[in-house]
C-alpha cells in the first residue's frame, strides 16, 4: 500500500482517520494518526481507503474540516428518493456526485461517512449501498421515533428519580408506574426468605431480574437483586423500610375495585328491599355491645330476659349484611375473593367496604339495626333446653369495652343487672362444655400495633368479660349448627377430631403452666370444614359452626344466607354440592390470609425486639425443637411471643432464664439470643 494513503479504521468503535507509513512485517501497516500516534494495523481493519491522492498526518485536520461542511443527514433523503423507483445501489463515490456534484476525497468521504452512519434509507451491498424499500423506511422512521421517546422517557424518568432521591417531591408519570410496579414484584420476592424457600444470599441466582427490572436497574447504576430493588423502592419513597412483602406477595387485593364501592354507595343511598317483611321487633331489649375500643365492626351484641315463667333467656344478636347484599351480586362476590377481613399491626382490610362494614352493617349504639337474633334458655347445667332463631330488629343500649364490663362484673353495678346474669352463665356454660370434654389450652396472647412507626405490643388478658363475650359467641355457634342438622340444611359446620393427649402420668412429669399447655397444643388437631355436622373435641361441642362474624369471615356469611332463607322458607342459596364449591375456595383463601397475618406479626415482633436490644427478657422455656443441638422454644412472658433460642448449656423445660436479643432482622427473619447471667458478689 503506497505511503501517504489516507485510511479509516475504527478505535473502540470510534471513526479514525490515520496515514500509512511503512509497512510493518509482511501484512501490517504503521499509520499515523492526527496527533502523530502510531498503530500497528491489519488491510482487514481498515474500514476505508481515501483514493485520489496521498497525505501527510498534519493534513487529517484540515481534511475532516472539509467533510464536515457535507455531513447533512437529511441529504441521504433527497437521494433515496431519487434511487428509491430503480433500486439502483450507489458507491460513495457516486453518491458523491449526486448530491454535490463534485466527487473529490472530501466528498467522496462524506458520501462514505453519511452511506456508512445511515440506519434508515440506504443497506450495503459490496462495495455500494441501495436503497430500502419505501416499506421498510417507514417502519425504520417508526423504530428510530419510538427508540428517541424511550431514550426522553428514560432520561425524564431518571431526573424524577433524582428529585426523589433528593428529598423533593415528585409526581410520578404513568410510565414511572409500569417500572416501579415492576421493581415491586420483584423486590417482593424477600418475602420467600421467610417462607422457607430460598436462601437469602442466592436470591438472585434464583429468581433472575425481568428485563424491565434490570433495565431500570442499570440504567441507576444499581444492582439487579430483590435486595437491590427494594433498597431502591425505599430511597425513593415509594415504600417504607417495613414494606409487607407477605401481603405483597400473597393474592389478597388490598383495594376495592371501582366497581364494589360504586355499588356500595349504591346501596347506601338505596338499600334494596328487605326480603325478610317479619323480622321480630327486639328494640325492647337492652343490647349491649363488648368490643375492643378501637374495633370498628361491630357484629355481636348480647341481651339478658326474665321470661312471665321466671325462667331466664340469653339473646345473641348478630349483624345482620345479609340485608345488604344477596347471594352472587358484586358485594357478595368480592368478599367471597377476600375470606375475611385481614388483621395486621399496621391496620386492617375490610372484608367489605367501610361505608357498609363500620355502618350500616354494624350494630350501632342508639340506631334500630337488622339483626340475627338467638333465643337461648339453658338448664341448670348449662345445656341448651330451648333455642329459637329470628331475624330481627335491635337497638343496642350500649358500645362497652371488655374494661367496662370487667369494672360492671367486679363491682355488682345493680342498674346493669343484666351483665350480671350473661356472666353467671358464661360461667356455667363453660362448666358444661368442660364436662362433654372440651379442652383448656392457656398460652399467653398478645395483640401487635404499629402507629406512626411506633411498635407496640400487649398481652390479652383472659378476663371475665373476654370469657362472658367467647362464650356466648361459642353457644350462638352451637345453636345455628343445631339447627342446621335438626332442618338438614348445609352449612359450613366446623369440627375437630379428637386429640391423642399424653397419658395423665406422663403430662403431670412436666412443669405445671405453659410447659404442660405446650404439649398439649402439640397434640391438637387441625379444625376442619364439612357441609356435613361434626363433633369439635377442642369445644366440646356435638355440633358447631360460626355464625357470629358475617361482617368479617365469609364462612359466618354463608351460614347466614343458609338459615335466614329456610326461616323465610325460601329455596336454599346453595346446595350442598354449592356450598362445598364455594367452601374450598374460600378455605384456600383464608388459609393465605392466616399465613400473612402470621408473618406480619412475626416480622413486627422481631422489629419490635431489634428496637429493645438492651432490655432484659424473662422467659420459661417451653419445648426443644432439636433437642440434640440445644435449639429450644422461648416464651417471653411480658409479650406473649414465643421464639426460638439457641442454649450454650444444658437447660430444663420450665427453667426460667433472662436473656436479651443480641441480633434481629425481621427481614431475614433472623433472631438470636443470649442469656444473661448475674455473678454472685
Amino acid at each position: 500500500m503506497e505511503k501517504g494513503t489516507l485510511v479509516e479504521f475504527r478505535n473502540q468503535g470510534d471513526r479514525r482517520l490515520g496515514v500509512v507509513e511503512r509497512p510493518d512485517g509482511k501484512n501490517r501497516f504503521i499509520v499515523l494518526d492526527e496527533r502523530g500516534q502510531s498503530t500497528s494495523l491489519a488491510p482487514r481493519q481498515f474500514t476505508y481507503k481515501v483514493v485520489g491522492q496521498t497525505y501527510d498526518a498534519s493534513e487529517i485536520p484540515d481534511f475532516l474540516q472539509q467533510v464536515e461542511s457535507y455531513l447533512d443527514p437529511s441529504s441521504l433523503e433527497v437521494a433515496w428518493e431519487l434511487l428509491v423507483e430503480d433500486g439502483a445501489s450507489a458507491t460513495p463515490e457516486e453518491m458523491a456526485n449526486l448530491l454535490f456534484s463534485e466527487a473529490e476525497p472530501p466528498q467522496v468521504y462524506a458520501a462514505h461517512c453519511l452511506l456508512s452512519d445511515d440506519k434508515v434509507y440506504f443497506k450495503q451491498k459490496g462495495d455500494g449501498y441501495e436503497p430500502r424499500s419505501a416499506s421498510a423506511v417507514a417502519e425504520r422512521k417508526h423504530q428510530i421515533e419510538v427508540e428517541a421517546l424511550k431514550a426522553k422517557g428514560q432520561q425524564e424518568f431518571l431526573t424524577r428519580v433524582q428529585q426523589a432521591l433528593d428529598g423533593e417531591a415528585v409526581e410520578w408519570q404513568k410510565h414511572d408506574r409500569h417500572r416501579l410496579e415492576a421493581l415491586e414484584k420483584y423486590a417482593a420476592l424477600l418475602a420467600d426468605v421467610t417462607r422457607g424457600g430460598v436462601k437469602y444470599d442466592s436470591l438472585a441466582q434464583a429468581y433472575p431480574p425481568p428485563a424491565q427490572v434490570l433495565e431500570t436497574m442499570t440504567m441507576l447504576g444499581r444492582t439487579a437483586t430483590p435486595q437491590g430493588a427494594f433498597g431502591l423502592l425505599v430511597d425513593l419513597g415509594w415504600w417504607s423500610p417495613n414494606e409487607n412483602l407477605f401481603l405483597r406477595r400473597s393474592s389478597i387485593p388490598v383495594q376495592f375495585p371501582t366497581k364494589v364501592t360504586d355499588v356500595a354507595h349504591e346501596r347506601l343511598n338505596s338499600p334494596p328491599p328487605d326480603l325478610d317483611i317479619n323480622r321480630l321487633d327486639l328494640t325492647h331489649l337492652k343490647v349491649y355491645t363488648v368490643d375492643d375500643e378501637t374495633t370498628t365492626e361491630i357484629d355481636d351484641g348480647l341481651s339478658w330476659e326474665m321470661l312471665p315463667d321466671n325462667r331466664e333467656k340469653l339473646w345473641v344478636h348478630i349483624a345482620d349484611p345479609t340485608r345488604w347484599l344477596v347471594p352472587e351480586d358484586e358485594l357478595d362476590l368480592d368478599a367471597r375473593k377476600r375470606g375475611s377481613t385481614v388483621y395486621l399491626p399496621t391496620g386492617m382490610i375490610p372484608m367489605f367496604p367501610e361505608i357498609l362494614a363500620t355502618g350500616p352493617m354494624s350494630l350501632i349504639q342508639g340506631e334500630i339495626c337488622c339483626a340475627l337474633s338467638f333465643g337461648i334458655i339453658l338448664d341448670e347445667t348449662g345445656g341448651v333446653e330451648d333455642y329459637s332463631i329470628h331475624a330481627s330488629l335491635i337497638k343496642p343500649t350500649y358500645r362497652l369495652t371488655y374494661e367496662d364490663v370487667n369494672d360492671i362484673l367486679e363491682s355488682g353495678v345493680r342498674e346493669e343487672p343484666e351483665i350480671a346474669a350473661l356472666g353467671k352463665w358464661a360461667l356455667k356454660r363453660k362448666s358444661w362444655r368442660y364436662k362433654q370434654g372440651a379442652i383448656s389450652i392457656n398460652m399467653p396472647e398478645a395483640t401487635i400495633k404499629v402507629k406512626d412507626d411506633e411498635v407496640n405490643i400487649d398481652l390479652l388478658d383472659d378476663s371475665r368479660s373476654r370469657q362472658l363475650v367467647a362464650e356466648m359467641m361459642i353457644l350462638a355457634g352451637e345453636v345455628a349448627a343445631r339447627y342446621g342438622k335438626t332442618h338438614s340444611i348445609p352449612l359450613p359446620f366446623r369440627g375437630q377430631p379428637q386429640p391423642e393427649l399424653p397419658p395423665e402420668e406422663e403430662l403431670l412429669l412436666l412443669p405445671a403452666g405453659f410447659v404442660r399447655a405446650c404439649a398439649m397444643r402439640r397434640c391438637m388437631p387441625k379444625s376442619e370444614m364439612s357441609i356435613n355436622p361434626l363433633r369439635h373435641a377442642g369445644l366440646g361441642l356435638e355440633t358447631y359452626t360460626q355464625a357470629t362474624s358475617p361482617i368479617r369471615r365469609y364462612s359466618d356469611l354463608l351460614t347466614h344466607f343458609q338459615i335466614k332463607a329456610h326461616l323465610r322458607g325460601d329455596v336454599l342459596p346453595f346446595s350442598a354440592d354449592e356450598l362445598k364449591e364455594v367452601m374450598m375456595t374460600v378455605t384456600s383463601i383464608t388459609q393465605e390470609v392466616v399465613m400473612v397475618e402470621r408473618q406480619t406479626n412475626r416480622y413486627w415482633a422481631l422489629e419490635y425486639l431489634r428496637r429493645h436490644l438492651d432490655k432484659a427478657w424473662d422467659t420459661t422455656v417451653l419445648m426443644w425443637l432439636r433437642e440434640d443441638s440445644n435449639l429450644a422454644l422461648i416464651l417471653l412472658e411480658d409479650l406473649g411471643l414465643q421464639l426460638p433460642m439457641f442454649f450454650k448449656r444444658a437447660v430444663d423445660l420450665g427453667e426460667e432464664i433472662l436473656v436479651k436479643v443480641t441480633h434481629s432482622d425481621p427481614q431475614k427473619d433472623v433472631i438470636q439470643f443470649q442469656e444473661i447471667v448475674y455473678q454472685e458478689a
